[in-house]
């Protein structure tokens, strides 16, 4: 195929998109980027709940960068009832991509509110099996949080082999891979899956299709030792997943890394294998001289700050309840250290409000302050001043922390599009 067409769902401020086509704007130089092959994002899907226009922010930025009409700002649902009916509603693709919405399955919610996929935004997987159902794309390519591998908690792993068995129904083979970003030269260590699938695809060796053979172990090379390998059947039947996967297991069965081809699943973590280029929170910190005031931290909010960032063991009461017990977590590092690569951005980000998870960096001056805004775009690996379109900086940040880092899914792109040119997918 001479050009590869994309769809691409639940686009935010267009990760995939910038990731595979690539950027030219003469009048914006400074964002442009390089295309990852032959790509062509054709249609694509962005819509935050409840639906208000002031909750549209990442679609206006999406369209702002990408003015073609390409977008459509509708409920994915509404989209694909309406694409049962006409399925020339949705254009035909080869590629579909998507980093679908993870709150259920995130580490920043505790443990007891991980709904998993029966929780408000884990249906939306269903929307992506309805989608591929309808268009048949050749190739798939999803991105979500770490924990998809093993949630929910009462039935470790079952979220994910549910996905593995619509994949497998479909005739889908899949690769996985939890990746941390930063060690593959990236700014943020920020772990991702990467669900790379592949429609009627040639009989694999799994073992070597997970090390050597498969796109992602090209793209995101992996050494050759691998640790707690298991190779297991799944079934073609969801409900049966539903029903018995994971059941009284301590640990999730799915590995950092695996491949499943006709039911057939093998697993194992894995290691990176990367000598290139490396960069750290320090390479996108902007002078202190373009911080605005707003940004740094007054004097006596600092103890507020280092309280929440410093290891804790203290008795607590329930205020409902009146239970009282221990509660204990350790240390984070205080300002956040330039010369490593930076902790995993949250979509809290924003706001001048005390935070532990927050980011705070200690300037030349002696001063601290929050990250800015061109600072989280450039930690994805989006070009500086990205969401710079107009929303507000708790906006830009909450893009940020829902976005993905732009390299991986361009590295996992110039490997397909090559072996696509080469036919040796």
């Amino acid at each position: 195929m001479n050009t590869i067409r994309v769809a691409e769902l639940f686009a935010g401020v267009g990760g995939f998109r910038l990731a595979l086509d690539g950027y030219r704007d003469p009048e914006h130089p400074e964002f442009n980027m390089p295309a990852a092959g032959p790509y062509d994002t054709i249609w694509a899907n962005q819509w935050e709940p409840p639906g208000t226009k002031a909750r549209q922010f990442a679609a206006r930025c999406y369209e702002t960068h990408w003015p073609n009409g390409t977008l459509v700002n509708r409920d994915i649902a509404e989209v694909m009832d309406l694409a049962e009916e006409d399925p020339r509603v949705i254009p035909d693709c080869d590629l579909a991509v998507g980093g679908f919405p993870c709150q259920d399955y995130s580490v920043a919610k505790p443990l007891s509110q991980a709904g998993g996929i029966e929780g408000h935004k884990g249906v939306l997987w269903w929307e992506i099996y309805r989608f591929l159902s309808l268009k048949e794309p050749r190739f798939v390519l999803l991105e979500n949080v770490d924990r998809l591998l093993k949630s929910p908690a009462s039935q470790r792993g079952r979220d994910f082999a549910i996905m593995l068995s619509c994949f497998a129904s479909l005739g889908y083979s899949v690769e996985w891979r939890v990746v941390n970003s930063a060690e593959y030269g990236a700014p943020q260590r920020r772990k991702r899956v990467y669900i790379f699938a592949q429609l009627d695809a040639p009989k694999w060796q799994l073992r070597e299709r997970l090390v050597t053979d498969g796109v992602l172990a090209e793209a995101l090379p992996i050494k050759p030792e691998l640790e707690r390998q298991v190779e297991f059947d799944i079934s073609k039947d969801a409900f049966e997943m539903t029903r018995a996967f994971g059941k009284g297991d301590k640990v999730s069965a799915f590995r950092t890394a695996g491949v499943m081809q006709d039911c057939r699943v093998y697993s194992a973590n894995v290691t990176e294998d990367y000598n290139g280029p490396r960069r750290t929170l320090g390479d996108v910190l902007v002078p202190e001289s373009e911080v605005p005031e707003e940004f740094f931290i007054p004097a006596d909010k600092l103890e507020k700050w280092e309280y929440l960032k410093g290891s804790k063991k203290e008795e607590r009461t329930n205020k409902k309840t009146g239970f009282t017990y221990h509660y204990s977590e350790g240390s984070m590092a205080f300002p956040d250290l330039p010369e490593n690569p930076s902790r995993t951005i949250l979509t809290g980000e924003g706001g001048a409000g005390a935070s532990r998870f927050k980011h705070v960096v200690k300037c030349e001056s002696g001063r601290y302050r929050r990250l800015v805004p061109d600072e989280l775009d450039q930690l994805q690996c989006f070009p500086k001043g990205w969401t710079n379109t107009g929303m507000s900086d708790g906006h830009r940040a909450f893009c940020m922390g829902n976005a993905l880092v732009v390299e991986i899914p361009h590295a996992i792109g110039k490997t397909l599009a090559r072996r696509i040119a080469n036919g040796t997918v």
